[in-house]
């Protein structure tokens, strides 16, 4: 404690030379310099532990911070490598098809019915999706 009390006299000798500068025997500048930021924020931390408090004591809703659906964060990481397979599975389709009709082997009857393949394909995968995504 030997700084604090060298502190206060250092003060008291900086305070009494400031006096006899300015000429003012009171002592009315000491109870002007008290009234700073202590007084100004007495009551500010109460209250912040106050409002502390009351926030804690809120039950937290849990639903606003799950997210909506359990695999969100799966989907949106396979998405990027999903779409890179269909591509590849789009050409792979498409090759096949320039192969059969470059052949010769397919005729307008089996056009049509490779139509109608290629449309029932489609419906069972929106069916696969719609189950994927009510998992």
């Amino acid at each position: 404690m030997a700084l604090a009390e060298a502190s206060e006299a250092r003060k008291a000798r900086l305070l009494a030379l400031k006096r006899r500068k300015d000429g003012e025997p009171n002592g009315q500048e000491d109870v002007e310099m008290e009234d700073t930021v202590e007084k100004n924020v007495e009551g500010v931390a109460e209250k912040i532990i106050a409002e502390d408090e009351q926030r804690r004591a809120q039950e937290l809703d849990v639903f606003n911070i799950a997210p909506k659906r359990p695999n969100w964060d799966l989907k949106r990481e396979t998405d990027k490598k999903l779409a890179k397979l269909e591509r590849k599975t789009q050409e792979a389709i498409h090759t096949l098809i320039r192969e059969l009709f470059g052949l010769g082997i397919g005729s307008d009857t089996d056009g049509i019915s490779f139509g109608a393949m290629r449309a029932q394909e489609k419906v069972q995968q929106s069916g696969d999706l719609s189950d994927e995504e009510d998992e």
